[in-house]
């Protein structure tokens, strides 16, 4: 038992680090956070304890509330989808041995290291104004030129046409998922006569149904929690079409500092997060198939 208790204490010892970073800055936030948006909090003074009000202001009172949820939702059901199908187009391309095909690949993931910067928020922002390079092209053509980002009508458009852009991620995972399907089975396809749209939604997705579970999952977690795009290109407008729920937390807890209902907005953002994990976890039954199932 001494041995035993020796083994333990060495490995708490080794995983100490993590465990104080873990309970000191994600479970004790947390913790406050959760505290906090029961309360009427502005930094400057000390709580005081308010119940339910800030949750019940929200859905009663707070229009742009409701906003921000709508826009956020259309931007994921815009954005997800359409980055993880660009993706997976990508990586099937990728996924030969044709001479030079690894450059490629690194240049096409490049976009995904940069997109989430400052600096690529700046330059989607001039490309995309009224005096910007894609308005110089579509005058090329005689197209109506706008400015883009100030536009009502296309400015989430703009931004989501950025998270697409970003799809490295998503395609390198694609990738190592495609290598992993045995040749053979198209193979074998082929002399049954099986065309390559038909193998590819017999074997490919199939097989690839895992990975496509998980970059799902990943990338709607991802586009709740999305920021940067909104608060340096568009700052939420115009006329609040890109208020995305983070930017409005944001706003809330440090242009306001109304810390209790920005508390109160974090808390929300995570049972959204997590009843959608959870819908696509229950669902995953019908259109996930694992190898150790025997193809159930």
């Amino acid at each position: 038992m001494r041995s035993q208790l020796r083994l333990d204490l060495i490995g708490f010892a080794f995983i100490a680090p993590w465990l104080i970073g873990f309970l000191g800055f994600i479970i004790g936030p947390m913790i406050a956070s959760l505290y906090f948006s029961f309360t009427n909090y502005d930094l400057l003074s000390a709580p005081s304890w308010i119940g339910l009000d800030n949750y019940i202001n929200m859905f009663t009172n707070d229009d742009r509330f409701w906003k921000a949820i709508r826009v956020t939702l259309i931007f994921v059901f815009g954005s997800v989808p359409l980055k993880l199908a660009f993706a997976l187009f990508v990586a099937m391309l990728f996924n030969t041995k044709r001479r030079g095909v690894g450059v490629y690949r690194t240049l096409y993931y490049v976009p995904s290291i940069l997109g989430g910067s400052v600096a690529i928020a700046v330059v989607w922002k001039q490309l995309f104004g009224s005096d910007g390079a894609v308005n110089d092209i579509l005058a090329i053509f005689g197209i109506p030129t706008t400015s883009w980002v100030t536009s009502p009508d296309f400015a989430l458009s703009t931004l989501i046409l950025l998270v697409i852009w970003q799809f490295g991620s998503p395609m390198l995972i694609f990738l190592a998922g495609l290598k992993a399907i045995p040749f053979e089975l198209y193979e074998a396809a082929s002399v049954d006569g099986a065309n390559p749209f038909l193998q590819f939604i017999k074997i490919t997705l199939p097989m690839l149904s895992p990975v496509i579970f998980f970059n799902l999952v990943m990338q709607t977690i991802q586009g709740f929690m999305a920021f940067t795009q909104s608060f340096l290109i568009t700052n939420g407008g115009p006329m609040d079409n890109t208020l995305f729920y983070a930017v409005y937390l944001y706003e809330k807890a440090f242009a306001h500092f109304d810390m209790g209902y920005a508390s109160a907005l974090a808390w929300i953002l995570l049972i959204i997060c997590g009843l959608f994990t959870a819908f696509i976890f229950r669902t995953a039954k019908s259109w996930v198939h694992y190898e150790s199932e025997g193809g159930n």
